[in-house]
């Protein structure tokens, strides 16, 4: 029977572990690495479920790596704000992950095992950032899923190649600005461990080199994030990976560096200084107005639907870095909100994209032609995260767009506010054209007599991970009060 403390550090163990297991399983028969892939994630997400109950009961949870104590051991610390995060990131993991299997098959047929070794390798570098409570540590972990989802990106067709190298260039100038952030921080306390630095870096408040780890470790996560106008590398990496990747990557990334960006701001240099010693709370919000605006004009420019949904992912960065810089309970809030709601969102509609690029061999707008009565229960699925990502009731998006709004009321950025409105209506007008476009079959296509289409729904594999995310989505809206009353509140800097 397995003890409920060691459920944190299982969480990372198992699909660690797991990854070697598949590289080798692989090489014997590669059947064996799907299901094997699920195994391993499925064991991470229920100690990841298990993990968030005990938070949920006892509150905080620590836990010493080989029992060695901070500041000088490496330590997992498991709170009210990453105890959901883990569950959200192994959660996507798992779902993109049985939705794979056809799209995998197909398009990389000769790369089977090296797929599902990097795919659970890039969700242990997601789950090791969220978890750790070790500033240096933070900095390995993004590099393994960093390494692993360059590789995974390149793995693709036409441009991918250049779109990973691309990814790989401005990736790494952003890891180098963390790490040169992390350096100047142990310079002056001589400490990795976040509580640790939390704790000594009051008396140094007024010191430029703090002054210079804070932008530089912030400067990292805007570029992680594909933070406007750092975003150049994210369009083309989204949508030239193969489509298994983006389903993975696409709500993931973003979403844990921005968990990363909120980590640093309130675990290690703390809201006090973010928000009452740096200047620059009022730049981050203009920017953030500006990421919205920017990455919704773009969607709305775009034919190919890959690319459309790569550039709202650019627009919900900016929601979410916004929110935070704030600097109000309401805003915060709605910020780590999003992160949840945002990630299933943005897979069930990239799931959605595999289903397409499966079924017609494209990702333009012209290929969701007819596809309402070819294949109804991908196309109410896909509604369901469409209108999420609009903001209609009750769905998840709704919720965390209005904690948003009244932060944004809260704190008099009225341009962050007609922002958010804007974006909501651009959402409307490239999903209701996308539900115009998929009711109406192509011309060619056309029967006469009043022939009835033939149904043609997605394989099992991709289509029920769609419609179990699709209800998540709803769920999500239903209980956000309680999210919010459970965990969130209690990640809200108090005093805020």
């Amino acid at each position: 029977m397995i003890s409920p403390e060691q459920y944190p550090v299982l969480i990372v163990v198992i699909p660690l572990l797991s990854a070697f297991l598949i590289s080798i399983l692989g090489g014997m028969d590669k059947r064996f690495c799907y299901p094997a892939t699920l195994l391993a994630l499925g064991g991470s997400l229920a100690a990841a479920v298990a993990t968030l109950c005990l938070v949920a009961d006892h509150g905080i949870i620590h836990y010493r790596m080989g029992g060695w104590a901070p500041p000088f051991g490496i330590e997992y610390v498991v709170d009210y704000l990453n105890a959901l995060v883990l569950v959200v990131v192994v959660f996507v993991a798992f779902m993109a992950a049985i939705a794979s299997k056809v799209s995998v098959e197909e398009e990389l047929p000769h790369k089977i095992p090296q797929f599902y070794t990097l795919f659970v390798l890039l969700t242990t570098g997601l789950l090791g950032m969220t978890i750790t409570g070790d500033a240096f540590n933070l900095y390995v972990l993004m590099e393994i899923a960093a390494l692993t989802n360059y590789a995974l990106i390149a793995m693709g067709r036409k441009r991918a190649l250049m779109a990973s190298f691309n990814y790989v260039v401005i990736g790494t100038m952003g890891a180098c600005f963390y790490l040169l952030g992390v350096g100047h921080l142990y310079i002056m306390t001589g400490s990795l461990n976040m509580a640790d630095i939390l704790n000594i870096l009051p008396h140094l408040y007024g010191t430029n080199a703090i002054l210079v780890a804070a932008i530089l470790m912030l400067m990292g996560a805007w570029i992680k994030m594909a933070f406007f106008p750092m975003h150049g590398w994210l369009p083309n990496a989204y949508t030239y990976a193969p489509s298994a990747t983006s389903s993975l990557v696409a709500p993931l990334m973003t979403k844990v560096s921005v968990y990363i960006m909120i980590r640093v701001m309130f675990s290690v240099l703390g809201a006090v200084y973010v928000f009452k010693v740096l200047p620059v709370k009022e730049l981050i919000v203009w920017l953030a107005t500006a990421a919205i605006i920017a990455g919704s004009l773009f969607a709305l420019a775009q034919k190919d639907f890959k690319k459309m949904l790569t550039y709202l992912i650019v627009a919900e960065v900016g929601y979410m870095v916004g929110g935070v810089w704030l600097a109000t309970a309401q805003g915060i809030t709605g910020a780590i909100l999003h992160i949840v709601n945002d990630a299933v969102m943005t897979l069930c509609l990239f799931l959605f994209a595999a289903i397409v690029v499966h079924k017609t061999k494209g990702h333009q707008l012209s290929n969701l032609q007819g596809l309402f009565k070819k294949m109804p229960i991908t196309m109410a699925a896909f509604a369901v995260g469409a209108l999420s990502m609009i903001g209609v009731p009750p769905t998840a998006g709704f919720f965390s767009k209005w904690y948003l709004i009244l932060g944004g009321i809260d704190a008099g950025q009225w341009q962050f506010v007609v922002a958010l409105l804007f974006s909501s209506l651009v959402n409307a007008v490239l999903f209701f054209r996308i539900f115009e476009i998929a009711y109406y079959e192509p011309e060619s296509a056309q029967h006469g007599h009043g022939e009835s289409v033939a149904i043609d729904e997605a394989p099992l594999s991709m289509l029920l991970p769609l419609v179990v995310v699709a209800i998540t989505i709803i769920l999500l809206g239903l209980y956000s009060g309680e999210i919010v009353t459970t965990f969130i509140q209690h990640a809200v800097p108090a005093g805020i």
